[in-house]
């Protein structure tokens, strides 16, 4: 077969360094650099505690496993061209990360009909030689970790288990490595490699089955004994140990927090904490009612009240009557209803709207709000006698930001939740999405990141992987650095980067006049704040300042004077 690969300058654009961040990414997928000089102690150490067989199925897994990560870019990297030649991205990439020098000898294949036969030369491999350099030369083929690999591609490309073998092993004494692979049915023998690929098989259903039922148990008791309070940070801690304190008291307690912090939860906890968990739970959100219906809604209203007050009707209070009402948004209350939550909290009874006789409640009254009452009441917008009554033990509810290694927690509970109820089979969050995920600002909090996660699962392809394209939408491309067409070090910017460098050249200005131009343009931009304008730059506040410096000092007359040619004599 004659073939002669693309360019993998695309594919080297996906293998990036980022020496701030201590990572090596291939796309979406962490990397790590490794000699093979461990690789090849782990491979002895393996073999001399658990013998050839499970050392064999160990590495075929571990290979399996990366082939079919690879797959993954392979069929999204080069868009519009043939099936086969989109398939040889996985031979390029196996290079590309040191596996060996692969050079195929015939390939053919048919999605549709399934059918699938290649047969690839080897040489240099890793494998072979680690083993040969140990054991000398052997009688059983010894590329396991890379036959695994090539399984795992071609079954993720095909959709079916593609079996692989070595024809030849330099391992053996061959001068290089020769694989053939088909469908795992046409290999006579076949059965017997299965387990190599699929022994786990059984496990790993039972396992996600375990991971709907509790899915399915947290969604249908969402608040049992905390519910779905997830988190250990030191500002988490903090505020259920405070919820804890209270719940078995009566007092009414205030939830503060930014929106989205997740105060209903808190609420909702509260409530089964308490004594009162086997009576009603009921939430309003306050800022959701128009003004002239507030108090019919929460008090009641009896017939003929007003036009079309039809028949008597419970209020919100009375609904609650022996358990916990949470009154969201309390902050948004009309004066007219403040009065009236007012004596409610004093009496213990409320009236109807229309009535004429007061009723006794027992409720627990819950309060949450994202607005300072402090200063709506300095304003006159919150009286300040229920500000005293609602703000006898207040909770603060921690923003996501503040509690970042609550992230992961979260974010993986709601995943095995939404993967139960849209029915998905998904591995977990890839390497790169669970970094954005702790990157992210999080400014609507962990409603936010539930919406993501949402979305990210609906996105998914059933049995892969939630990733960060699937979770984030118009994100700019990072900087990085990655490889040269030489195998060296080297930044490869992207095509906006290439645009904005060529209209820079095109300019005719020194660069010095465009750096200049740029830390003025950021201060502009900052409104004078030079910290905000050193974020925008990717800069710290020294580093702006010292740049600023040396462009006052280039642009002064003295410096001036000395760069001029002395006068001739």
């Amino acid at each position: 077969m004659n073939f002669k690969y693309p360019s993998d300058t695309d594919l080297r654009k996906l293998l990036r360094f980022e020496t701030d961040s201590g990572a090596i990414w291939l796309g979406e997928r962490r990397m790590v650099l490794m000699h093979t000089a461990g690789l090849a102690a782990l491979r002895e150490d393996l073999l001399s505690s658990i013998g050839p067989e499970h050392t064999r199925r160990i590495l075929t897994r571990m290979g399996y496993a990366s082939g079919i990560c690879d797959a993954e870019y392979a069929k999204k990297v080069r868009p519009g061209q043939s099936f086969q030649d989109s398939f040889m991205v996985g031979p390029q990439l196996h290079m590309l990360e040191g596996a060996a020098r692969v050079t195929p000898i015939q390939l053919t294949l048919d999605v549709p009909a399934g059918q699938f036969f290649g047969e690839f030369r080897w040489d240099h491999s890793w494998e072979a030689y680690a083993h040969l350099q140990k054991y000398g030369v052997v009688d059983d083929p010894a590329c396991w970790t890379l036959l695994g690999y090539a399984s795992g591609y071609t079954s993720a490309f095909m959709g079916r288990l593609i079996l692989f073998k070595e024809t030849l092993c330099a391992a053996c004494g061959h001068d290089h490595c020769t694989i053939t692979g088909r469908p795992i049915e046409e290999w006579p023998d076949g059965e017997a490699y299965r387990m190599y690929f699929t022994d786990d098989s059984l496990l790993e259903k039972l396992d996600a089955l375990q991971m709907q039922v509790e899915a399915l148990k947290s969604s249908l008791e969402p608040v049992n004994q905390g519910g779905q309070l997830v988190g250990n940070s030191v500002e988490f801690r903090k505020a259920y140990v405070l919820l804890q304190k209270v719940a078995e008291t009566q007092v009414a307690v205030l939830l503060t927090g930014e929106t989205g912090v997740g105060k209903e939860r808190f609420a909702r906890a509260l409530h089964e904490l308490s004594n009162r968990a086997e009576a009603p739970f009921v939430a309003v959100n306050c800022a959701a009612l128009p003004a002239e219906l507030i108090e019919a809604e929460l008090f009641g209203v009896e017939k003929g009240a007003y036009t079309g007050a039809h028949t008597s009707r419970m209020g919100r209070f009375e609904r609650a009557d022996g358990g916990t009402l949470l009154l969201d948004e309390v902050g948004e209350l009309p004066l007219a209803a403040q009065a009236k939550l007012l004596r409610v909290l004093q009496e213990g009874e409320i009236e109807r709207v229309g009535g004429e006789t007061t009723r006794k409640v027992n409720v627990r009254l819950v309060a949450a709000t994202n607005v300072d009452l402090e200063q709506a009441a300095r304003e006159g917008r919150f009286r300040r006698d229920l500000l005293y009554r609602l703000n006898v033990y207040p909770i603060h509810i921690p923003s996501l930001r503040d509690r970042p290694s609550d992230i992961a927690p979260l974010a993986e509970t709601m995943l095995a939740r939404f993967c139960a109820l849209h029915n998905k089979r998904l591995l977990g969050f890839g390497e790169r999405a669970l970094q954005m995920l702790q990157q992210h600002d999080w400014p609507g909090n962990v409603r936010e990141l539930e919406n993501l996660v949402e979305r990210g699962v609906i996105l998914a392809i059933q049995g892969g992987w939630v990733e960060a394209e699937h979770l984030f939408q118009n994100q700019p491309e990072l900087n990085h650095t990655g490889v040269d067409a030489h195998g060296n070090l080297a930044h490869i910017p992207n095509a906006d980067d290439d645009d904005l460098s060529a209209r820079i050249l095109d300019s005719g200005r020194p660069i010095e006049t465009i750096e200049a131009r740029v830390l003025d343009l950021a201060v502009q931009r900052a409104g004078g704040n030079l910290s905000e304008a050193a974020r925008l730059l990717g800069l710290s506040r020294p580093q702006l300042a010292y740049r600023q410096k040396a462009k006052q000092s280039a642009n002064s007359p003295i410096m001036k004077n000395k760069n001029q040619a002395p006068d001739s004599k």
